[in-house]
């Protein structure tokens, strides 16, 4: 009997999940983290030299506790649209474990002291923008925008895009052509990242009414934009070699880079076979990732021909 009782209890606590990781997962921490590396980027390359520390410190700080508020205010307008999807329906405001008006008080807390510091400590551009972007993803974007029309995450991208631009600013103070450029090419990326998964997950869209691509124009003519995105990605990504941001390193990487990912969308759409457009979606994260990482590397170790 005692055996019993205890591993009933063990099965309790382990099922259990602590409060803190419920208010943590609220934040997307592996998509806050993915912008805080491009924002680390745009820092860097604005700078011929290292960074200042404290620059560096409340420039992240400030921007990655921004983009978490903005997260959390995702949870909540969407928690009706995540308790019906399949792959979101275990959320913390969805399931209800975390009411609505706690994330919200969550959400202000995080975005007041995101703000906060980087008014004081970095520059008001850079807050004033920080603030832009959360606006134009939890609001326009995930209010509106998600609802309103199958281009959603081509017109909402922006305000995904900005953190490069935001790292510049928070070291230079002002905005620069070679910034925008970095936001180019996350905002060109973003479209067939997005509609991959959105193949992968049409019947939840369809189901919780999203006008998403795949549900208003086809999973084939979902794919079609997805390679002609992905074409249009390859030639934004050369842009920083040509106007000479960046050298051979870089032009290298963003090669096979690229390659790779039209290789993923061409498959996708000529001969897709079960979970390709997952693999695709998971494969742009990575693109991503490494071409920033290579952005960074090229701008230290610039290699010539």
């Amino acid at each position: 009997m005692a055996k019993s009782i205890d591993a009933r209890d063990y099965s309790e606590s382990v099922g259990k999940i602590p409060r803190w990781r419920e208010y943590y997962e609220l934040t997307k921490p592996r998509v806050v983290m993915l912008l805080l590396l491009t924002a680390l980027v745009g820092m860097c390359l604005a700078s011929q030299s290292w960074i200042p520390a404290s620059v560096l410190i409340g420039g992240l700080t400030g921007i990655g506790l921004l983009a978490s508020s903005a997260a959390v205010i995702n949870h909540v307008v969407d928690h009706r649209i995540d308790s019906i999807m399949a792959r979101t329906f275990n959320r913390p405001v969805a399931k209800g474990r975390v009411p609505v008006a706690s994330a919200l008080y969550f959400a202000a807390a995080l975005g007041v002291l995101g703000f906060g510091i980087l008014y004081l400590w970095i520059n008001a551009l850079t807050a004033w923008l920080t603030l832009a972007s959360l606006v134009g993803y939890a609001v326009v974007y995930t209010m509106f925008l998600k609802r309103a029309t199958s281009q959603n995450i081509v017109i909402g991208g922006l305000a995904g895009a900005a953190p490069p631009l935001l790292g510049w600013t928070a070291v230079t103070g002002s905005i620069h052509a070679h910034a925008l450029l970095l936001v180019l090419i996350i905002y060109t990326w973003t479209p067939p990242h997005f509609w991959a998964l959105a193949i992968h997950r049409e019947r939840d869209y369809a189901k919780a009414n999203v006008p998403m691509l795949p549900v208003t124009h086809g999973i084939n003519f979902t794919k079609t934009w997805i390679l002609g995105y992905t074409f249009l990605l390859m030639l934004v990504s050369f842009l920083p070699y040509l106007v000479g941001m960046s050298a051979l390193i870089y032009l290298v990487g963003a090669t096979l880079l690229n390659t790779a990912f039209l290789y993923y969308a061409w498959k996708l759409k000529f001969n897709d076979e079960p979970g390709w457009s997952m693999k695709t979606f998971r494969f742009s994260i990575i693109h991503l990732m490494i071409l920033f990482v290579v952005l960074l590397l090229d701008h230290y170790v610039p290699v010539s021909l």
